[in-house]
This record gives C-alpha cells, structure tokens and sequence, in this order.
C-alpha cells in the first residue's frame, strides 16, 4: 500500500500544493532535458533528415533488401524496386522549417525518454513502501529498453512497410504521388511513436497488477478481445494489407502473452510477502 509522500529534504509529509510543485519541477527539469537533445537534432539537420528521416524512403534501406531476398527466395518480387514512385514536397512557406522543429522536438522526446521516465519515478517512489521501490529499481531500465525496442521495430517494420504500400499505391496512371513534407514526416513519427509506447503494454500490466486492477485470469478470460484489439490497433498503424497487419501483431501478441506471465509473477510475489509478513 502506498504512503503519503514526505519532503525528501525535510522528511515531513507534503500537502498538496508541495505535490503540484514538486511535479512542476520535474516536469521542468525533463522538458529542458527534451529542449537540450532537441537543440542537438536541429544541429544535426542532415543526418536527421537525410539519413533517418528520408532512409525508409529509399530503395537500400536494409527493411527493403531484407524483405527483397525473402520475396525471391518463395519466387515474389513485391519488395524489390529500384526507387518509390513519389515525390516529397513542401507547399508552405514556413513547411520546412516547422518540419525541422517539431522533427527536432520528437527526437529530443525519444532521445531524452529514459531521463523523462527516471523524473517520473523520482516523483512517484516517495509515495512507495521500501519493499516496493526495491522491487521496482529496474523500471527505469526497462521501461527504456521496451520504449527503444518499440521504436526500433516501428522504424524499421512499420515505417517501410506503410511508406512502401502508401507510396507506391495508385488508383490510375494519370495521377502522381506527391506528399506533403508533414504527411511524409506526420507518418513516421506516428509510427515510431506509438510503437514505443504499445511496447510498454509489460510496465502497465505490471502496475495493474500491483494495484489490484488486472489479474492472470482476467487477461487470460478476455484473450480473444484483446488480440481483436491488437488487430484493430495494427490495422491503424500499418497499411491495409494482411501481411503488414500480422506482421505488427505478432510481437504485440507475444508482449500480451509475457504480461500475463508478469501478472502471475506480481501475484506470486504478493502471496509470497503476505505470508512472510503474516507468520
């Protein structure tokens, strides 16, 4: 059970207005975090845009080559182009520069998450018990890891198989793709974005499970909403084909699998303390 937070200065139990201050200077100190990795990426413009952001537009990103020797190897060729027939422009006057800066902003959002999470955790372990903030010392490095993974994989999965299926579908030969520099940019960040955060689906079951909400049975019971939810949540973020859909919903699949595993292991725990404390 959760305690009231105390002043980690004076040790003496905080009143609300010392809550709302105490989350205002951690919401300050990860904000400067995000401003100081987002100034780096508006430095580092070119690598930014030419090599991360327009990578999965090009025909030698490594999803495309990997996907070419999967498709010739059962006699397909539906990965393997030499360029994607579209063009990206900008149709506004400020278009690339706002493009630069909220691309800078997202970068510093993900560059800077762990910092953002261990702020989090700073504002929320005072109100743990101790056995629970021992037990809990490794959120910060996995709830990072899991973020990463989640945009590593909508990177380099979601990402060119959205821009591959968007960019090359046409509905007549009299009409030429040419995107919009914040569609083009609006598609990754969706893609990255929330993929790093359905990878966190562990660290909120973990929490659920803590606080009593969720249960091994309840996720087992509600299995099959759930993976109709996971296909749902994959139609969204990916093209409209069959292949892109499983191929995003496999590993969301397998992460609701290992959180329920996470449950039962939150609960044995429980069990294991209660008993202790009760002897």
């Amino acid at each position: 059970m959760a305690k009231q937070l105390e002043n980690p200065n004076s040790g003496m139990e905080m009143s609300f207005l010392d809550h709302l201050e105490e989350l205002r200077w951690h919401l300050i100190r990860s904000t400067v975090a995000v401003v100081i990795v987002a100034t780096l990426a508006f430095i580092a413009k070119d690598f930014i845009f030419d090599v991360l952001l327009f990578g999965p537009k090009s025909a030698n990103f490594p999803t495309y080559k990997l996907l070419c020797k999967a498709a010739q190897f059962i006699g397909m060729d539906s990965f393997c182009f030499d360029e994607l027939p579209f063009r990206i422009q900008s149709r506004t006057m400020s278009g690339q520069f706002s493009a630069h800066i909220w691309t800078s902003i997202t970068a510093g959002i993900i560059v800077a998450f762990p910092y953002i999470v261990y702020e989090f955790w700073k504002f929320i372990s005072p109100g743990l018990m101790p056995n629970e903030r021992k037990n809990s010392r490794g959120f910060i490095f996995i709830a990072s890891f899991l973020f990463f993974i989640g945009v590593l994989f909508g990177y380099y999965v979601i990402t060119p198989l959205s821009i591959n299926f968007l960019g090359s579908y046409r509905v007549s030969e009299e009409v030429f793709n040419d995107f919009d520099l914040s569609s083009y940019i609006s598609l990754v960040r969706a893609s990255v974005l929330a993929s790093g955060l359905i990878f966190q689906l562990p660290i909120v079951i973990y929490f659920l499970t803590k606080v009593g909400l969720v249960t091994p049975e309840i996720l087992r019971k509600y299995r099959k909403f759930a993976l109709v939810i996971v296909l749902i949540i994959s139609a969204v973020i990916t093209p409209p084909d069959i292949a892109s859909q499983v191929i995003v919903a496999v590993p969301v699949v397998i992460l609701y699998e290992i959180s329920i595993y996470i449950s039962k292991a939150v609960l044995r725990k429980q069990a294991k303390e209660a008993k202790k404390n009760g002897k």
